[in-house]
């Protein structure tokens, strides 16, 4: 049996439905015009920048999966080039059917134009299907991202340790008492 082939193309702005459609669980929590409107601005920001790209792959001419490709570094301290495939999803009625390696290609294809020799990806911890494809080909878990409001994180911070901004006046007066110890332990007695 033959599988109907995938074709995988740039996004268009008449594209933002579909694609709200297939990242909906990721987008911001919003109404539906809300994230419409967040999708429209994500495709014109991409079209309009080289180191960026929304593959969309088709099978029959709908739209089957797409992933948001950034040409970037590792990370913003480790400088080595890389490619970052954002978010590749894969309707639930097209998979198995060749989507999700048509937009690990498009990464691949993104990557060696620019020179770029690796490839990242991330799929959500409970994406157990997503996850194990990736491993499939040869993706290595690198980090674990973690996210928290920062309020949950600040109510979780032990009180004395929080850190405030010190007014300017507060560190000449911290500097003063500094100097008073280091003279009272130079005092022989």
């Amino acid at each position: 049996m033959s599988r109907t082939p995938v074709t995988v193309r740039a996004a268009e702005p008449s594209d933002a439905a579909s694609l709200r459609e297939l990242w909906g669980d990721i987008l911001r929590r919003g109404g539906l015009d809300e994230q419409l409107a967040d999708v429209s601005t994500v495709i014109a920001t991409a079209s309009e920048r080289e180191d960026h790209c929304i593959a969309v792959a088709e099978i029959d001419g709908e739209v089957a999966g797409a992933v948001y490709l950034e040409a970037t570094t590792f990370t913003p301290l480790n400088l080595e080039p890389a490619v970052l495939a954002v978010s590749p999803h894969v309707l639930p009625r097209f998979r198995r059917k060749g989507v999700g390696s048509a937009l690990m290609e498009a990464a691949c294809r993104f990557a060696e134009q620019r020179g770029i020799t690796h490839v990242q990806t991330a799929a959500a911890a409970e994406a157990r299907d997503a996850n194990r494809f990736m491993a499939r080909l040869s993706f290595a878990p690198q980090a674990m991202l973690r996210a928290a409001t920062t309020s949950a994180v600040r109510a979780r911070l032990p009180q004395g340790r929080q850190v405030t901004q010190a007014a300017p006046h507060r560190q000449r007066i911290d500097r003063v008492l500094a100097a008073r110890r280091v003279r009272r332990e130079r005092v022989p007695g």
